[in-house]
Formats: C-alpha cells, sequence, structure tokens
C-alpha cells in the first residue's frame, strides 16, 4: 500500500466509505483507494488485513491505522488544519460536530428504508411514520446549521456556507433523497441540488456506476 490508502467497501452501497472518501478528497492529498467488495468472500478473507474491526472504511496514514469516519474525519482536521474540515468558530465547530455524531448513532429507520445506491434514479418506496420523522429531522438538521450559520453562508451554499466536515456526513443523506426522489422543501431542496450537482458527488457516482455487484437487500424500491 501507499503511504495513504483508503479501504472502503462498495462504493455504490457504502455511505460510510462516501464520507471518509469526500474528507481525505477536500485534504488535496494524494491517495490509493482500496475496495472491497462487501458481502464476499474476498472481503471476509482480506479486510482482516487493514481493519482491526474488520468494517470499513479505514484509513492507512504514514503507518498510523484510523478506522471509524468520525475518528478519521477528526484525525484528517488534525493533520490538514488547512482543509478547514471543521468551522473556524467555536460554536460552529460544535454544532457540526454535533450534527455528525448525531447522525453517527442515529437514524436507523432512513437507512433501512433508504438504504444508499449511489447509482439509482428513479426509485420509489413507501415511507413509514418513523422514516418520515428521520427525514424531516435531517432536514431540520440542515436548516438549522445554515441559520446557524449566518453571515458564513455567502462563502458556499454548503451546511456552514464552506464544505466541512458535516457535510461529508450528510452528503450521502443528500443522495439518498436524490435516489428515492423525496420531496424536500426550503433549504434541504436546495442542499440535495447543491449535493446532486457537486463534482465529488458526481465523481463518486460514476464511480458507483462502474460497479457490477449487486447487493439485493441493499436495492430497495421500484422504478
Amino acid at each position: 500500500m501507499s503511504d495513504t490508502t483508503l479501504v472502503i467497501g462498495n462504493i455504490n452501497y457504502s455511505s460510510w466509505s462516501m464520507r471518509a472518501w469526500l474528507a481525505l478528497k477536500r485534504t488535496g492529498t494524494d491517495f490509493s483507494l482500496l475496495r472491497l467488495p462487501l458481502d464476499t468472500p474476498e472481503f471476509e478473507e482480506r479486510i482482516g488485513e487493514y481493519s482491526p474491526t474488520r468494517k470499513v472504511p479505514v484509513l492507512h496514514h504514514e503507518g498510523l491505522v484510523i478506522w471509524d469516519t468520525l475518528a478519521i474525519c477528526e484525525y484528517l482536521a488534525e493533520r490538514y488544519p488547512d482543509a478547514e474540515l471543521w468551522p473556524s468558530s467555536q460554536r460552529l465547530r460544535t454544532m457540526a460536530r454535533s450534527v455528525c455524531a448525531e447522525m453517527h448513532a442515529g437514524f436507523p429507520a432512513l437507512r433501512t428504508a433508504l438504504p444508499l445506491n449511489a447509482r439509482a434514479r428513479g426509485r420509489q418506496v413507501e415511507l413509514d411514520q418513523e422514516t418520515v420523522g428521520d427525514i424531516q429531522r435531517v432536514s431540520a438538521i440542515w436548516h438549522d446549521c445554515r441559520e446557524a450559520a449566518g453571515p458564513q453562508t455567502k462563502h458556499g451554499p454548503w451546511l456552514f456556507g464552506e464544505f466541512s466536515a458535516a457535510d461529508c456526513f450528510y452528503v450521502p443523506v443528500a443522495l439518498r433523497f436524490v435516489t428515492y426522489a423525496i420531496g424536500l422543501v426550503g433549504f434541504a431542496s436546495k442542499y440535495a441540488a447543491t449535493v446532486a450537482t457537486d463534482p465529488l458527488a458526481l465523481e463518486w457516482c460514476e464511480m458507483a456506476a462502474a460497479e457490477t455487484e449487486i447487493i439485493e437487500c441493499e436495492e430497495a424500491g421500484n422504478q
């Protein structure tokens, strides 16, 4: 492996892999990508070489091993301060960390009903009350981040104006909303549109479209 290698799962299905990849791309550093397809004998045979938890993503950087997306983002923010993965304001950093932790630990209904499928469009699913509640909470988070940032939003279309680790955590959610054509209003609608046309998000979706694996349990919804 190179001095910097990010080990991920399927690009199409692994939202946590996408989060770490986005953070690493924002640092501007060169890195290698090692993809181990999920739910395959190859994954089971090889993941132990790279990840102490046998999960992805995991970052190998200059002899260090960093696992878990939140830890990877924190490490990259410390290692590459010029990337400004956290907002410069302490108040906004606190909020950004809080909404990242909320996504990291929560939204089980949304994850189950709307699995990441980066190459799919036009999927239709029935939403139960719990999933609707998760969608509403995500929309509220996006609105509240944007409102809290205030004048900082002039610097860009992201949650706190300029791209931050909070966007790493919520871009895959916005892609879910695009895949399943979830109706959004206000800033949530604008944010999903920003993600749908973002060059890095498009790059990820293009890589996902090139994959051939299909994980049936992740193929939710009808076209």
